[in-house]
């Protein structure tokens, strides 16, 4: 990872927010239904993007780990808490925080927010495949570059934010 590179993955104020990676999404029209609410799959797919800027960040590229060392990411888990409705032009951010580096998982808190507004929270956790499906583990290089970003808190409640 560059100097350049981890001052993104690290973005945020605080000792406590350096560690959140931040992804801005706007809602598009495409993202609602027919009363400009955000669908509630789409919650999924803001999350899925935060996730490979992330790994981008870190200095990996999804393509380019399943095209070179035939691994990938795949959804194990995730519980998603919706709280509050997004609409049509709001700009949404993705708060993303590595809870756990484990041999062949990674466990996120995603935090979906408006403002200070706390949209939808995803719990999720990624197993780490082969080009067969088989769980693999995480490469030494991945774990180092993301182990000193871990926050080992609980996910905010409904009240919070």
């Amino acid at each position: 990872m560059t100097d350049e590179t981890a001052g993104l993955l690290t973005s945020g104020i605080g000792d406590e927010e350096r560690h959140i990676h931040m992804f801005p999404i706007r809602v598009y029209y495409e993202d609602t239904d027919a009363g400009g609410i955000v669908y509630h799959a789409n919650y999924l797919k803001f999350a899925e993007r935060a996730r490979t800027e992330m790994l981008r960040l870190s200095g990996r590229e999804q393509f380019r780990m399943m095209a070179e060392e035939g691994i990938g990411f795949a959804v194990r888990q995730c519980l998603v808490d919706f709280y509050r409705p997004a609409h049509l032009d709001d700009v949404l951010e993705v708060r993303t925080t590595i809870r756990q580096v484990a041999g062949a998982s990674l466990r996120l808190q995603q935090d979906i927010h408006r403002n200070d507004d706390l949209v939808a929270g995803l719990q999720v956790r990624l197993a780490v495949m082969n080009r067969q499906g088989h769980p693999v583990r995480l490469p030494q290089d991945i774990r180092d570059s993301l182990a000193p970003h871990v926050i080992e808190k609980e996910p905010p409640s409904a009240g919070s934010s």
